[in-house]
């Protein structure tokens, strides 16, 4: 009895010492992750065990990482397709079978922190074959930090491409770029994030980078550029119904006017209209074909139509919501086609705008149902644009004011309050007082400007510094880092001169269109076209600037510029308060007493019908 039990310790003995020594076995990505992924529940609406016949497009673009002389590979997608869970599986099966330097870049060094923090580490944790292999998360070491984790045979480094500090550092051999499009233009002064991260990896032979993103503006999309310089690989599935295999258009997407529940698909060839319920077969058949030679970089494009987790009754729900305007239809045509937006950089005539000119008087149209205002500080004087705001954005310049005098001084501040305190009468006979404003701090007077606003902050008085970086958000988080503990607004100016523009090439009234009243004067209108995009080539890569016509003066653009912000920081909804509006309308008119009936105490001839 003891021999056998001895014999049987010395047999599981060696089985174990065989798994000890004995290679795992060779898998591709999607085999990994099939395997061995776990999707955390705080990171994904569907926890549990990664299965990637759910999107059958994903098994191709993991498992180009395993082909033959691949060097780099590119995503060019719209939202909604997967890609971070595809970055992220890349990322585990180079950790755990093919364990190498890998450096991992966020667009700033928050998101890479936030990605450490919410993705990272669920998944390590979540992940079997990963959770052995990094040191405990509890070890706060060099080995183990938030943005710096060593694990068995390599290590991983997470960096924000604004940060140079953090791109500089040791050789890489697997570089991992998410939201490429999304990062600046220089890290610091060093120059293109991506490229710099490329270097990193010229000493190894087996180097690869992978770049996903979501494109931006059209010949100025990195991802859209490597996309370009790669095989471009597109989904081609087949019809249910003919056969004929197709990469899925928007084009194609058919429904009712008005009744996004009749969505369908038609068929480019048989014309037969498909449903969402054909969607999971057409995706299952399908496979990505090159349309272009291989020559070390492999690109895939493909769209939210393709996704298992959006219907398309959907994708023309938020089509028809977004083609209001044209920043929001730009987000769209961005994240849910996947496609670069191509923006209108030719200027605007200023005698187009004078044409459209309207006489409201000293009141408000009745549409308007909030007031902000945009102030510039020029070394002699205040200019300040005061800005009515309806549905949709909608907008009416109510007044622009020109205030003579000395920055330094407290008179010019007083005049600038009359101007900011007002009250304004609505045609409907509302009163509305200015319900935002902001004034710029980026001129001489600095100072003064901190000392208006801190006082009158309570009021919705803010300070804002410009920011001319390409694609800066209009309005980020207000920053005190100042001696008076001012709230300061750093806004995109690139981005707010892009949606005026935008809407200044709106013609009929509506969303977005901008009224302007009879009494402005034609230098108004040259002002606030005054400006011009032009490309420039920044560390290689086409930049938009925007520059100011020669002999030409630009405060009227600043003040709507700023005016907008406004609104942005007060984030009003406008369709809500213009409903609430149209609802008091007519409680105001239902109690009103009913018109006197004639017979009831006026004779026929007591009417007056002439």
């Amino acid at each position: 009895m003891n021999s056998q039990t001895t014999t049987e310790k010395y047999s599981q003995l060696k089985q174990n010492v065989r798994k000890l020594w004995t290679p795992p076995p060779e898998l591709n990505v999607s085999q990994w992750a099939d395997q061995h992924r776990k999707l955390s529940p705080e990171a994904s609406a569907e926890p549990g065990r990664w299965r990637t016949d759910r999107a059958p497009y994903q098994r191709g673009m993991m498992d180009a990482v395993n082909e033959v002389g691949v060097r780099e590979v590119v995503f060019m997608t719209s939202a909604q397709i997967g890609k971070t869970e595809i970055l992220n599986n890349i990322l585990g099966y180079f950790v755990h079978q093919d364990p190498a330097p890998i450096l991992f870049i966020q667009p700033t060094l928050d998101m890479a922190e936030a990605w450490s923090k919410d993705r990272l580490a669920p998944m390590i944790r979540d992940t079997d074959a990963l959770t052995g292999l990094f040191r405990d998360a509890k070890t706060r070491n060099s080995d183990n930090t938030l943005l710096h984790k060593k694990f068995t045979g390599g290590h991983l480094t997470m960096a924000g491409a604004n940060s140079p500090s953090s791109l500089a550092s040791r050789p890489i051999r697997i570089v991992l770029l998410d939201e490429e499009d999304r990062y600046p233009v220089s890290a610091g002064s060093e120059g293109d994030p991506g490229s710099l991260a490329q270097k990193r990896t010229t000493t190894f032979w087996n180097r690869l980078l992978v770049s996903a993103s979501t494109p931006t503006v059209e010949d100025e999309s990195k991802i859209e550029a490597r996309y370009q310089q790669s095989d471009q690989r597109k989904y081609y599935v087949p019809c249910p119904a003919c056969d004929a295999t197709q990469v899925l258009s928007w084009q194609q997407i058919k429904f009712e006017k008005g009744k996004p529940e009749t969505t369908c698909y038609e068929c480019e060839n048989c014309k037969e209209r498909l449903t969402d319920a054909q969607k999971p077969w057409m995706l299952t058949h399908g496979e990505w074909v090159a349309e272009a030679a291989f020559n070390g970089s492999i690109g895939f494009h493909i769209s939210e139509l393709y996704s298992p987790w959006v219907r398309w009754a959907e994708m023309v729900e938020n089509f028809l919501k977004a083609k209001r305007l044209p920043e929001t239809l730009k987000v769209w045509v961005n994240t849910s086609l996947g496609e670069t937006w191509k923006e209108a950089t030719e200027g605007i005539d200023p005698s187009g705008l004078l044409k459209r000119k309207e006489n409201w008087g000293r009141i408000a149209p009745e549409e308007v149902v909030v007031i902000t205002a945009g102030v510039d500080v020029q070394d002699d004087r205040l200019e300040a644009e005061v800005i009515g705001w309806g549905i949709g954005q909608e907008s009416w310049s109510l007044q622009y004011h020109v205030l003579h005098g000395d920055p330094a001084q407290a008179k010019l501040w007083e005049d600038l309050d009359n101007v900011l305190g007002q009250t304004i009468k609505t045609v409907d006979g509302r009163t509305l007082s200015v319900g935002a404003a902001c004034v710029d701090t980026g001129g001489h007077f600095t100072q003064k400007v901190y000392e208006y606003c801190k006082a009158r902050e309570y009021r919705r008085i803010y300070a804002i510094k410009g920011a001319s970086q390409i694609g800066k958000p209009l309005v980020s988080k207000f920053s005190k880092a100042n001696k008076l503990r001012v709230k300061l607004f750093s806004i995109g100016t690139d981005t707010a001169k892009q949606m005026i523009y935008s809407r200044l090439k709106i013609h009929q009234p509506g969303p977005g269109y901008c009224h302007f009243p009879s009494d402005y004067p034609e230098e108004y209108f040259k002002q606030l076209t005054a400006e011009r995009i032009q490309t420039k080539f920044i560390n290689g890569h086409p930049t938009r600037i925007w520059v100011l016509a020669k002999g030409r003066r630009n405060e009227a653009l600043d003040c709507r510029v700023y005016g907008l912000t406004a609104l942005h920081i007060l984030n009003p909804n406008l369709d809500a308060l213009a409903q609430d509006q149209e609802r008091e309308k007519l409680k105001q008119k239902e109690d009103q007493p009913a018109e006197p009936k004639a017979n009831e105490w006026m004779g026929y001839e007591d009417w007056n019908f002439s």
